[in-house]
């Protein structure tokens, strides 16, 4: 195996202005699909960021929500029906809108998040300026840092306007970020439904909390047996049908997945080309230990190694350059993520395709006539 090992080195280093074109090869393959991922699985987490870091058992939503944004409308009423629903322990609303933020001429749309902070509701998390505590005090919103210049804003004591009403910066946060790029603004309850143009007999979800002992899924359709017009769903629930609809039932959905697997289309065409390239000028020698009687099995192990040589040192340097990326884009509104389980299935991807790759050389030399040798 050693000298398998030792050949193939010898084949790939020997013309090292070609082992660096080949490398780069690998190296922008291997970082296309990874920044394709790595887009895909940041979009991801942001469409199921709210429902990830809300505190609840149940979200009880209109029967034709698809996603968190598209909470429609249910009246309050109907928190005193569920409180009467055997192991149900707190039934918190909240309510979820688009309105416009910033002076008449100058509006950008948010998304406002209504939350009863006292009663632990869809409360902002990562609070790095400021508390959350101070959306108690009317006319006080969060916002996300990545968004405070698309929202005219400085920080903390920072004033605008929503739909009119004025506000006032009370907290501030950092990676709280929307799949659609609409800035989320966290607000009271009351002040929410005024920004959002809402009665006050409405709201968009209820968060249902349950008792210790009580067994969710039996809670669950007991709610939808009583209650009818509404969806029961657990936290998992709910994120995987809101990804599911982003991914897969919209073009932004569609465009990231497309761009994925081009990526590994593409990464897997270029490695190929350039292995055969780096195999075929090394014809000569293969064909040399041909004549010398090695097998073809050997032969194979030695272009496999050159593969895998490839793919290591590829996917090292690779890495080094997506963990830049993740560093750079941590705090932007359009974030990469790149975690170690991905990294591990990108680098077992990059040796299954620089392994694929590598069986267009092998058709390419054992097809080779030892004969050549001769004509040297």
């Amino acid at each position: 195996m050693s000298l398998v090992f030792t050949l193939a080195s010898r084949n790939l280093f020997q013309d090292r202005l070609r082992f660096v074109a080949s490398l780069m090869g690998i190296v922008f393959s291997v970082v296309l699909v990874m920044v394709q991922m790595g887009l895909y699985f940041g979009f991801s987490g942001m469409i199921t960021t709210m429902i990830d870091h809300t505190s609840t058992d149940l979200w009880i939503v209109s029967s034709g929500t698809k996603y968190f944004e598209d909470l429609s409308l249910l009246t309050t009423g109907l928190r005193d029906r569920l409180l009467t629903i055997e192991g149900v322990s707190e039934v918190v609303p909240g309510v979820v809108g688009f309105s416009a933020w910033g002076p008449l001429g100058a509006m950008t749309s948010v998304v406002v998040v209504g939350t009863d902070i006292t009663a632990h509701g869809l409360s902002p998390w990562n609070v790095v300026e400021g508390t959350a505590q101070s959306l108690t005090t009317p006319g006080t919103v969060a916002i996300d840092r990545a968004y405070s210049n698309q929202l005219g804003v400085s920080g903390i004591g920072a004033t605008a306007q929503i739909r009119g009403q004025p506000v006032t910066v009370g907290a501030v946060t950092e990676g709280v970020r929307s799949f659609a790029m609409t800035p989320y603004v966290f607000a009271d309850l009351a002040d929410a439904r005024t920004y959002i143009g809402l009665p006050q007999s409405f709201t968009s979800h209820f968060l249902v909390r349950l008792m210790p002992d009580a067994d969710i899924e039996r809670t669950r359709q007991n709610i939808l047996s009583k209650i009818s017009g509404i969806q029961a769903l657990t936290p998992d629930q709910f994120a995987e049908k809101s990804r599911s609809f982003w991914l897969f039932r919209t073009g932004a959905g569609a465009a990231l997945v497309a761009g994925a697997l081009l990526a590994v289309i593409v990464g897997t065409v270029i490695i190929a080309q350039t292995l055969y390239s780096s195999t075929k000028d090394h014809l000569y020698e293969f064909a040399t230990l041909r004549a010398m009687g090695a097998s073809d099995s050997y032969i194979y192990q030695v272009i496999i190694c050159q593969a895998l040589l490839n793919a290591i040192v590829g996917f090292t340097i690779a890495a080094l350059i997506g963990s830049a990326i993740v560093h750079f884009t941590a705090k932007s509104a359009l974030q990469v993520v790149i975690s170690p389980s991905l990294i591990i299935e990108l680098f077992v991807l990059t040796i299954v395709m620089c392994i694929v790759s590598a069986i267009t050389a092998i058709f390419r030399v054992v097809r080779v006539d030892p004969a050549i040798v001769l004509t040297r």
